[in-house]
């Protein structure tokens, strides 16, 4: 398995000033070959600590690229670092970038100056390859296996995003040429209504039978659950398929409805997947959650075939006038309720001839209501087979407990239209 480093360069990474975004994209591009990303490293516009990082993740990878610090002001020293690196005597012009550096500049009626033109010039240990969409142009160092124990290759694109971004399926294409390279075959499930302890636990004999060469991640979201990403490293693709195909039934088979989706989706893409074409409705009625619910629903093209819409009955008069909640209800209960909660959801239901509806009353916080805690909801859900409501809570911040209120919300209302369709295949 060929592996590799992503090193950024700049001072400006590590004090927070900017984000960087291309290690991921060239993370994305890098598995998509079968070169395993084994580190990420953010390195300070220091000669010698440049060097040295990597001197060091050459030393461990096969391939390492860099992006940042080759701009044309004077703190821009990673092109002098890649000099004493690669032992370079001398600096040399590539006359393709330099033609390239003076046509960007006089096309934008700016002036072409000494130290544009020192853009051009490059370590005579490297190949140049052309970057078409900048100044500064893209290095490759290869070192032979004397150097490092194995065959090592140094790539160094500038950190501007749309430069190194057009760089990668140059680099790609270079490794594809000097690499031998293996399948990496990921599959992903996605689950809600665990948090990742409880599922870990749950699922910790199958976790434990697995091969040697499967490799299981948890990640954990706020609004999808969790997603469990069962990874091969190597090996005939077709053989990797069927195997994770078999770990996986027996996942579900232990998790049943836990899991909503095979592929990379949210909840809202599952209740899609749901109601599409089966000329089923859904509406919601919302209090705490403000309207959240509705916003994840029709950030799915398409939903409008299924969804038609909500009420935001933040205020108590509105549930009562709008929705119908009947005063002493409330009086009696709460607003924060489990019957409150069944109101609101039959009476949207009612209002909008919905097949489904789902409902959200609580406390998102700060601050309980003398009776219940912070971060406390009562989910509504009705349909063809009556109303159920569940209470959660949650220990999070406002926008954090809005979330998560939406997404129980949509997973609870899933489940519910997943009985249904049960019941009548029954």
């Amino acid at each position: 398995m060929t592996k590799a480093s992503i090193c950024t360069i700049g001072d400006e990474i590590l004090i927070g000033q900017i984000v960087d975004t291309n290690s991921s994209a060239i993370s994305r591009a890098l598995e998509a070959v079968g070169v395993r990303v084994e580190r990420m490293l953010s390195i300070g516009d220091n000669h010698d600590e440049i060097v040295s990082n990597l001197d060091k993740e050459l030393n461990n990878s096969e391939i390492v690229i860099c992006t940042g610090g080759l701009g044309p002001t004077r703190d821009d020293i990673t092109k002098q670092a890649l000099a004493d690196l690669s032992g370079s005597r001398k600096f040399v012009e590539n006359l393709e970038q330099a033609r390239i550096v003076k046509d960007i500049l006089t096309s934008r009626g700016l002036e072409v100056l000494e130290s544009n033109r020192n853009q051009a010039m490059v370590p005579d240990t490297c190949e140049v390859i052309p970057n078409r969409n900048g100044t500064a142009p893209f290095m490759v160092f290869r070192f032979s296996p004397n150097r490092f124990g194995h065959p090592a290759v140094l790539y160094s694109l500038p950190g501007v995003p749309h430069e190194a971004l057009s760089a990668i399926p140059l680099i790609i294409n270079d490794i594809k040429e000097h690499f031998t390279l293996t399948d990496i075959y990921h599959r992903n499930l996605m689950v809600y209504g665990y948090a990742e302890s409880a599922l870990a636990k749950k699922i910790e004999a199958w976790e434990d039978s697995l091969p040697e060469d499967m490799h299981l991640a948890y990640l954990p979201n706020t609004l999808t659950g969790v997603k469990l990403r069962l990874s091969i490293y190597g090996g005939d693709r077709k053989e990797e398929e069927e195997r994770i195909e078999e770990k996986f039934a027996q996942l579900h088979g232990i998790l049943g409805d836990a899991i909503y989706s095979d592929a990379e989706d949210d909840l809202q893409h599952a209740l899609k997947k749901l109601l599409a074409g089966t000329g089923k409705t859904v509406s919601a009625a919302e209090s705490c959650t403000g309207g959240e619910i509705s916003h994840l629903i029709t950030s799915v093209p398409g939903s409008s075939e299924y969804y038609l819409g909500s009420v935001t009955s933040y205020a108590i008069a509105v549930k009562e006038s709008v929705l119908g909640v009947p005063e002493e209800t409330i009086e009696k209960f709460g607003v924060v309720s489990s019957e409150v909660a069944a109101s609101m959801a039959e009476g949207v239901r009612r209002l909008t001839g919905s097949t489904y509806s789902v409902s959200t009353t609580g406390l998102a916080g700060p601050g309980g209501d003398g009776v219940l805690p912070e971060g406390t909801v009562w989910i509504g859900v009705s349909g063809p087979h009556g109303t159920v409501t569940q209470m959660r809570n949650y220990h999070n911040d406002r926008l954090r407990n809005i979330q998560r209120f939406a997404a129980s919300a949509l997973d609870m209302l899933r489940r519910y239209i997943i009985e249904d369709k049960n019941s009548i295949i029954c």
